[in-house]
């Protein structure tokens, strides 16, 4: 991207595009929410909540400092879920579609930035990629509305039933976790089988990562059409749709195991649940933990075994190019992977008859330990600046830079200094570690990135 006049030319790397367009927006959100329109009592939330709010939207995080419900009014709402569809899509999303609508040619620079922001290896086909995602999302984000229209409808009556069904499929999609019932989330559904696996599906599908949206797309057309065998449909799959399908599998029954065990006779969370409804909450909450953020129990009252396991989920995430945040499935699969290998005395990390590049390798443990560099650093600032225990901020940070969402109830009480820390966490959860740490590095000299000194041994473990 390129901004010039008479005077001079700035040259802006991707990623730097990229994060401009992001904030761009989380700015216009901010001056929107900050109208007394926007607000139930007709008076401005201030700049400070405001550009929270919209941060917190356009990062998909769900964390809030004023009850959605109760404080925005309905133009307030749809600001809130248009940022939200916004920050779900990404940047390159919106402005290829802009593009495709006032029929503008897409440029090389155009195709960069979007391979950029959904983290493809492939220049060729991103426009054609850019349509896929627009009309699947259209048709997920759709089906669920329909789905949930089946409950709120006839409970809250046509219009306002059917703006619920809306906010709240978008909002699941785009792993947002912002929700219109109250400020319990969606705990008087925890015992609906129809809200919670429809709820479920979109958070999985939508962060389960675009790409391998249409490798399953492409193996069930083979199967119908070319009368492929099961089998062979899953052995055509990529590998990486293979580790980030068999990872989220594993991810959501250990939550789920692991809370429905803990928390069973935890009479202020599952103890007083039926057999079904202890099933449905605890698997509910396994697939949310995964930087959704809505919430069907009281997530205060959980053990602090339960809060840990569902700062390990919040952590790791859902998987790349999707709208989930975290470190990313594939991201921890490849380095256990790679873990393996090594501790087997191979060369390589391998997985489904494949060997996986050493590039994507460094790159995931560059993810891996940024990231807890960023959630040691916030979890510190919090801990030194506001109220609440040591597990109350370090599962906020957590939440935070997963775009989660949830809290043990630290948010409503943050300081604006710590609105501030967190606004900066969810920002760089959103675009993720490595992306801001290559947007704000300096070039090195070509001719001295050729140059390879000498070896030396060093010791390790």
């Amino acid at each position: 991207m390129f901004i010039k006049n008479n005077k001079f030319k700035i040259n802006l790397k991707p990623g730097q595009t990229i994060i401009l367009g992001f904030f761009v927006v989380i700015t216009i959100g901010a001056l929107l929410l900050a109208l007394p329109i926007a607000s139930a009592d007709g008076k401005s939330v201030g700049l400070i909540d405001a550009f929270f709010t919209s941060t917190s939207a356009v990062c998909v995080t769900g964390l809030v400092v004023r009850n959605t419900l109760e404080q925005w009014t309905r133009f307030g709402e749809v600001v809130i879920i248009l940022l939200i569809q916004f920050g779900g899509l990404g940047f390159m999303t919106f402005t290829t579609a802009l593009y495709m609508l006032l029929k503008k040619r897409v440029t090389l620079k155009d195709r960069m930035l979007i391979q950029e922001s959904f983290n493809q290896d492939n220049l060729s086909g991103m426009v054609r990629f850019v349509r896929k995602i627009i009309a699947g999302t259209i048709i997920v984000e759709g089906i669920g509305t329909m789905l949930l229209s089946l409950q709120f409808v006839p409970e809250y009556g046509l219009l306002d039933g059917l703006w619920k069904s809306i906010f709240h499929s978008i909002s699941a999609f785009c792993n947002a976790g912002f929700d219109i019932i109250g400020n319990s989330s969606l705990i008087p559904y925890s015992g609906n089988i129809l809200v919670n696996f429809t709820i479920m599906l979109l958070i999985i599908i939508g962060g389960i990562g675009f790409p391998v949206w249409w490798d399953i797309v492409t193996a069930v057309k083979k199967h119908i059409t070319n009368k492929w065998s099961i089998k062979r449909c899953i052995n055509k799959l990529t590998l990486h749709t293979k580790l980030a399908l068999s990872i989220t599998i594993f991810l959501i029954m250990l939550g789920a195991i692991f809370i429905f065990i803990v928390e069973f006779n935890n009479v202020a969370t599952l103890g007083s649940l039926s057999l079904k409804e202890k099933i449905l909450t605890a698997l509910f909450q396994s697939v949310t933990s995964r930087t959704a953020g809505f919430n069907t129990l009281s997530l205060g009252d959980l053990t602090q075994a339960s809060q840990f396991m569902m700062i390990i989920l919040m952590f790791i995430g859902g998987s790349p190019s999707g709208t989930a945040g975290g470190i990313k499935t594939v991201t921890l699969g490849i380095v256990l992977l790679e873990v393996i290998s090594a501790i087997r005395g191979k060369d390589r990390a391998e997985a489904f008859g494949k060997t996986i590049p050493q590039d994507a390798v460094k790159r995931g443990l560059a993810v891996i330990v940024i990231s807890l560099v960023v959630l040691v650093s916030v979890t510190m600032m919090l801990s030194l600046t506001q109220q609440g225990s040591f597990m109350d901020s370090f599962y906020e940070a957590t939440s935070a830079f997963g775009t989660v969402g949830v809290t043990l109830g630290l948010t409503p009480i943050l300081t604006s200094f710590g609105k501030i820390v967190i606004m900066l966490t969810m920002f760089t959860g959103r675009l993720g570690p490595v992306t801001m740490a290559l947007a704000f590095s300096i070039r090195r000299n070509r001719k001295k990135a050729h140059i390879k000194l000498p070896e030396e041994k060093v010791m390790v473990g």
